[in-house]
């Protein structure tokens, strides 16, 4: 990105969607720092999500901080978190002088069946619904790109790198 200062990237979006894959792909590919921001949540958030109880803002607050944070202290990061809310992506922008959001976003179905085939995980299927419900898209002032998350997690990661390099590839 010639003599720039990288941005940090968000790869965010509802739960099931992809982004842990492809922000670490991403980290991967650029060599810079992966953080999944789900290993950020306190447990009591962590115990709710795993009940099917979705989160409040005031407990998203914290957590929001504690990414925002890990982003002040990092040269180049690479970040797998929801960012669902405009005011979400308002804190995480607050840390850094340049954040560039990945929002990966696709058919419900898709995702749906997708989190069904996922084991392990603390995120239940039954929470997509109220995702779904609480995202607000990317407004036009905000630096950053929609990618489908139809295509293959390589071709998605490669078209988040050349986005990061150049923002007009990805227009």
């Amino acid at each position: 990105m010639g003599g720039e200062r990288r941005p940090h990237i968000v790869v965010m979006g509802v739960t099931g969607c992809g982004k842990s894959t492809i922000a670490r792909q991403v980290a991967e590919i650029t060599g810079a720092e992966f953080l999944d921001a789900d290993d950020l949540h306190p447990p009591a958030n962590v115990a709710k999500m795993a009940t099917g109880i979705p989160l409040t803002d005031a407990d998203r607050g914290p957590w929001l901080t504690a990414v925002r944070d890990w982003l002040r202290t990092r040269s180049a990061g690479v970040v797998a978190c929801s960012a669902l809310r405009r005011r979400y992506r308002d804190v995480l922008r607050n840390g850094s002088e340049s954040v560039a959001f990945v929002h990966l976003d696709g058919v419900p179905a898709t995702i749906r069946s997708r989190m069904s085939a996922r084991r392990g995980h603390f995120m239940r299927p039954v929470l997509l619904d109220s995702q779904l419900a609480l995202l607000e898209p990317l407004e036009p002032d905000e630096f950053g790109v929609v990618l489908d998350v139809a295509a293959a997690p390589e071709e998605i990661a490669r078209s988040v790198v050349d986005f990061a390099r150049d923002p007009a590839v990805a227009r």
